[in-house]
């Protein structure tokens, strides 16, 4: 375990010796926020990979196939997968075309300040939600390798997390993420190979699970509108995640911008094959499991020599890294430029990148609270994807392709969206309260709108 610590250490103080590097670069809120928008399409693709593809990927979706077969894996790998190819091919363009510094400057432009401010309060728990999530994960790889307390090894995990996003920003992240994507495949493809020697090689280890477990649509019992909904938290739910989104805004063109996405979407879809593959075999190699969520690490730890868990575990910790700095970058980003910003227009250049900063250690700070009291990494993602997305998938279509609607109709998908989910989520306990917020947020939206049209307002064009 003393040689697993000491590689993690070097390949920590490494990343965070490359954030240090790029933050001589950063001059400006765009710099750090945005990567001044210098990402080429390589550049896009291998941080929307890097991105996207969390701890919850692993380790979360790996442990639900453990226990349900494909059927847990309906988020990761194949939703959120479907979630990128939708980002890409329906919003890429018309987003990059906006020239936006966050995504809720969208809202201000095409709504109102109040709308954006609405907007911001939907979006950054949501975020924040996502950060816990890699923390979390982080603090159990932490732990297993080290044998630390889980709160103890959560709050060293936040401590990197966050020195780490402060130093460099966005274009510390994309350059990082090259490498760190390039540790993921190799980490998990050296225990693929390893758990395939095991299991006396791929078709034998397949052959040996219950046909039962690979049917992705089974249904448990549900009726088909719950299978529909499951699937609709990580597809719709997550097409505008502001984690990625930011990608889009950072790239050099609008070329750069769709294809970028779709080929992250591609890498996601396909080394998310390799947890599936663990997920399904693991029963088989490691029965019982009391949390299988630690499938994959322990998977590692029993088979793999030293030297490859020391690049497993660097893998891991890559990955994190990665997710965690992106979402306290949105949320952070989100709060000092469309918050702080307009309320201390003294600020100045110097001042907003301060904001932006305070911003991402405060919010490192409330994601470690939340990651402590989670009880599982894929139930803090999950409420994430789900959050009062409903209501800004409404308007943001709204928004980017019509001039229907306006102040009014927004302020009332967002808050019929989020409200009708949180009561059939949290006290109602309807069997589908994310399906029937988009259906409410949509009327509300449609309904509110007739009323502005026959009033004889005028919502602005948007941006072709």
């Amino acid at each position: 375990m003393n040689l697993v610590l000491a590689g993690l250490a070097i390949y920590l103080a490494a990343m965070l010796a490359v954030g240090a590097w790029v933050s001589r670069r950063i001059h400006s809120e765009g710099d750090y926020l945005i990567a001044g928008r210098s990402l080429g399409p390589a550049l896009v693709a291998a941080s929307v990979f890097a991105t996207w593809f969390g701890a919850e990927t692993i380790i979360g979706a790996s442990g639900a196939i453990y226990t349900d077969g494909l059927a847990g894996g309906r988020a990761d790998p194949f939703g959120y997968g479907l979630c990128l190819v939708g980002t890409a091919v329906i919003f890429a363009v018309p987003l990059w075309r906006r020239k936006l510094t966050t995504y809720a400057d969208l809202f201000r432009e095409r709504y109102s300040p109040g709308v954006e401010r609405l907007m911001i309060a939907i979006y950054v728990p949501a975020s924040l939600l996502w950060a816990s999530a890699q923390i979390r994960a982080f603090g159990q790889v932490l732990g297993s390798v080290g044998g630390l307390d889980l709160e103890a090894a959560i709050g060293i995990a936040a401590s990197l997390a966050v020195v780490y996003t402060l130093l460099g920003g966005l274009l510390a992240d994309a350059i990082t993420d090259l490498v760190q994507g390039a540790a993921l495949v190799v980490g998990l493809v050296l225990i693929w190979l390893a758990v395939l020697g095991e299991a006396g090689g791929f078709t034998a280890s397949l052959a040996a699970v219950d046909p039962e477990r690979f049917q992705p649509f089974a249904s448990g019992g549900r009726s088909w509108l719950e299978v529909i909904e499951e699937w609709a938290i990580p597809v719709t739910g997550s097409m505008l995640a502001v984690e990625i989104l930011q990608r889009i805004i950072a790239a050099r063109s609008p070329g750069a911008a769709k294809w970028g996405t779709l080929g992250g979407a591609g890498l996601y879809v396909l080394v998310g094959l390799i947890p599936v593959y663990l997920g399904l075999a693991g029963p088989a190699l490691l029965p019982g499991l009391a949390e299988p969520e630690q499938l994959v690490p322990s998977l590692a730890l029993q088979y793999l020599h030293p030297l490859a868990y020391v690049v497993f575990a660097g893998a891991l910790v890559s990955i994190v890294l990665s997710t965690v700095d992106s979402a306290l970058l949105a949320a952070g980003g989100l709060v000092s430029h469309n918050l702080v910003a307009p309320a201390l227009p003294s600020l100045g250049t110097r001042g907003r990148l301060v904001a932006a900063r305070v911003s991402v250690a405060a919010f490192g700070l409330v994601a470690t609270v939340l990651a402590l009291g989670a009880e599982s990494i894929y139930d803090l993602v999950e409420t994430a994807s789900a959050f009062g997305s409903t209501g800004v998938f409404v308007v943001s279509g709204f928004a980017l392709f019509t001039r229907t609607g306006g102040p009014a109709s927004a302020y009332a998908a967002l808050g019929v969206g989020l409200g009708v989910w949180a009561y059939g989520d949290y006290v109602a306990g309807w069997s589908i309260p994310y399906l029937t917020s988009m259906a409410c947020a949509l009327a509300a939206y449609v309904g509110v709108a007739a009323f502005e049209r026959h009033g004889g307002a005028v919502p602005p064009s948007p941006v072709r």
